[in-house]
């Protein structure tokens, strides 16, 4: 179960006993991390482009996930519908975050986080912790067959996708994470609908144009 703590930032227990990190999945309350210096970030693109981030504050280049084992920096992506994804190695001490639209979650944005943190630092799937933070959920996600139908393979189990359908992207991504290694009782995930919760969580499918942007965030303690 996440908790919310005083920040308007939501934490998983299982991060928490993690004493090496700082991490959390924002609210449209939070501001905790609102002009830190030590904030790394990305151009967001809906990619699977995961880029190693070696100390250097600031928006250091395109993709949509973030890699790094050092200290100080404090990885980040902005959501507002998508889905948010910290991953901690705790055999490496290597952190990172994803953001994971449909598009991502199609070209399996999660998945290239793992392998950078494998090829480049060493970390194995099985030594990962997951968290899946609040992103709009099946109750609203609807979408045309267009977008429906390129989900048949992690949804093979569902008729109904050759029509006007609801998804599950924190699902999806659990999928995705499940099929990169990661076991199943070290996935945590928020089930926290950001459409359905206006007072909480800002979202793009909700408030188009007019809709604020969250911070995630991930990072190793000095």
């Amino acid at each position: 179960m996440f908790h919310r703590d005083e920040h308007g930032i939501y934490r998983v227990p299982a991060f928490d006993a993690l004493g090496w990190i700082e991490h959390g999945f924002g609210s449209r309350h939070a501001t905790l991390w609102r002009d830190d210096p030590r904030v790394v970030a990305l151009r967001q693109i809906h990619s699977a482009i995961c880029v190693v981030a070696d100390g250097r504050p600031g928006r250091i280049g395109e993709g949509d996930a973030l890699v790094t084992a050092v200290p100080g920096a404090l990885l980040t992506v902005r959501t507002a519908d998508c889905i948010p994804v910290l991953l901690a190695c705790e055999r490496r001490r290597v952190v990172a975050v994803v953001h994971a639209g449909w598009r991502g979650t199609l070209q399996n944005v999660a998945g290239a986080a793992i392998r950078s943190m494998g090829e480049r630092f060493g970390s194995r799937p099985e030594d990962l912790l997951a968290a899946i933070g609040p992103g709009i959920g099946a109750c609203c996600y609807e979408v045309g067959p267009e977008v429906a139908m390129q989900f048949k393979e992690l949804f093979a189990e569902r008729d109904g996708l050759d029509g006007r359908t609801k998804l599950d992207l924190a699902e999806a991504n659990r999928r995705r994470l499940l099929a990169a290694g990661v076991p199943a009782a070290r996935i945590s995930v928020a089930g926290l609908c950001t459409c359905c919760r206006p007072e909480e969580f800002h979202s793009y499918r909700r408030d188009r144009a007019g809709a604020g942007r969250m911070t995630s965030a991930i990072g190793l303690r000095p």
